[in-house]
C-alpha cells in the first residue's frame, strides 16, 4: 500500500460521513490505546492575590456543573443536548450519569444562567461557580 500525505489522508476524511468518521475515530482508539478527546484543563485551587470579595465581583468566566439530573432524567439529557454544542445523545446521557459533571467552562455570566435556568426547569441540579 502507498504511504499517505497527510493532505491526501484529510481529503480521504473528508468524503467521509461524520458517522464514520467517528466509527474510524473508534477503531484508531481502540487499534492504538490512545484517546482522541480534548484534554480538559484543570483548574488550581489557589489563593486569589487581591482577597476573596475582589476576585469574586471581578470574575467573568464561569463553569456550569450538573449536580444531579433529578426524576426527569430523560427531559434533562435533552436539555443537556441543547445546552453543549455536538453532543449526540450517548454523550449526553453519559454526562448526565456522570453527575456531577461539569457540562461547560469558562462561559461568560449570561450564558452561564441561561443554561442554568433550561436545566433547572427540565428538573436538574446545577450549580455554577
Amino acid at each position: 500500500m502507498a504511504k499517505l500525505s497527510t493532505e491526501e489522508l484529510l481529503d480521504q476524511f473528508k468524503e467521509l460521513t461524520l458517522l464514520e468518521l467517528s466509527e474510524f475515530v473508534k477503531a484508531f482508539e481502540e487499534t492504538f490505546e490512545v484517546t482522541a478527546a480534548a484534554p480538559v484543563a484543570v483548574a488550581a485551587a489557589g489563593a486569589p492575590a487581591a482577597g476573596g470579595e475582589a476576585a469574586a465581583e471581578e470574575q467573568d468566566e464561569f463553569d456550569v456543573v450538573l449536580e444531579s439530573a433529578g426524576d426527569k432524567k430523560i427531559q434533562v439529557i435533552k436539555v443537556v443536548r441543547e445546552v453543549v454544542a455536538g453532543l449526540g445523545l450517548k454523550e449526553a446521557k453519559d454526562m448526565v450519569e456522570g453527575a456531577p459533571k461539569a457540562l461547560l467552562e469558562k462561559v461568560d455570566k449570561e450564558a452561564a444562567d441561561a443554561a442554568k435556568e433550561k436545566l433547572e426547569a427540565a428538573g436538574a441540579k446545577v450549580s455554577v461557580k
